[in-house]
């Protein structure tokens, strides 16, 4: 996810003075926030991982409650080693996605933070990763790329992950009828599943934790290739057609209160805090020159790559 900075500046806001003490400061406190992130979302994976593995590892697809994951980490701490297959791989998803934007803003000469990983105490064990874009964007086609860069990188990490998750999980008959925690199943993921398991039907396999992780990673790819406002979606649409960036947000918006209503209460919860953050993009310094038509060609793969990644009901909760 990237996160586009303030609004441009006028000619009667006087620039302030450049300290390059304070300016250093800065960077250095900045890069040791990002660091302790990153370290306590490595820990909420490792113990989120872990029990992944272990209910892998016993033919279980249940999933222990949160207090119960972190007693059991605290009592013993070397099962954070069984968590390494599932943290590195979303990690290492998570990473590729926001470096894509981080080198983007880089080859336009524009300043952006160090990722950002968000901790959170979830079945699984983090709430995903940002950078901050400290300056505007040029014009439209370092925007287009910009937001298109961190799906397209992240999507490439997670496709092999969750092939070669696939071709290695086990095969448990009805092992979907026991799950109490029930995980949407991406088109990605069943056409993956029939190419590389033919003849065994997708509820009958029980994901490799390096597969959950890969599907934590496409879940967040959709979620950023949403069309609202400054999310990568949002940046797209923007590039493309900027009148009519603030109709597609507030469509999108609408659509996620109705998939909220009849499918996943969840999207109501994420309308409203993108309803809160804005579904309003601020302005280019150039916003004439249009789009060669590569990337018009390149905004119908962000569209494919969201409706492979995007699922309905991400999570449903079955009650015994």
């Amino acid at each position: 996810m990237s996160h586009a900075g303030p609004p441009l500046p006028t000619a009667a806001e006087p620039s302030a003075p450049f300290v390059p003490a304070e300016r250093g400061a800065r960077a250095r406190r900045a890069l040791w926030i990002a660091a302790g992130l990153f370290l306590l979302t490595l820990f909420s994976t490792l113990a989120v991982g872990a029990q992944f593995a272990l209910s892998y590892a016993q033919n279980r697809a249940d999933i222990p409650l949160l207090i119960e994951t972190y007693a059991n980490i605290w009592q013993e701490p070397e099962l954070l080693w069984l968590g390494m297959p599932f943290a590195f791989t979303l990690l290492g998803i998570l990473l590729a996605h926001e470096l894509g934007h981080y080198f983007a803003c880089r080859y336009y000469g524009i300043a952006a933070s160090y990722p950002y990983f968000i901790p959170a105490p979830t079945i699984i064990g983090t709430f995903g990763a940002f950078i901050r874009i400290r300056s505007p964007m040029v014009n439209r086609t370092a925007l287009f790329d910009v937001g298109l860069a961190g799906p397209v990188v992240g999507f490439l990490f997670a496709v092999p992950a969750l092939a070669l998750a696939i071709a290695h999980s086990k095969v448990v008959p009805g092992i979907a009828e026991t799950a109490p925690v029930i995980f949407g199943t991406p088109l990605l993921e069943v056409l993956l599943a029939a190419l590389l398991r033919p003849g065994v039907a997708v509820g009958d396999l029980l994901l490799h934790p390096v597969g959950r992780a890969a599907w934590v990673g496409l879940f967040a790819t959709a979620l950023n290739l949403l069309p609202v406002g400054q999310l990568d979606g949002g940046h797209i649409v923007y590039a493309l057609n900027h009148d009519r960036h603030r109709r597609i947000s507030l469509a999108c918006l609408l659509a996620l209160l109705v998939l909220g209503i009849g499918f996943w209460p969840g999207w109501l919860a994420w309308a409203v805090l993108l309803l809160l953050l804005g579904y309003r993009h601020p302005a280019l310094l150039d916003g004439d020159a249009p789009l060669d038509r590569r990337r018009h060609l390149w905004a119908l793969v962000a569209l494919a790559i969201f409706l492979l990644c995007f699922v309905p009901v991400p999570f449903a909760v079955r009650w015994f």
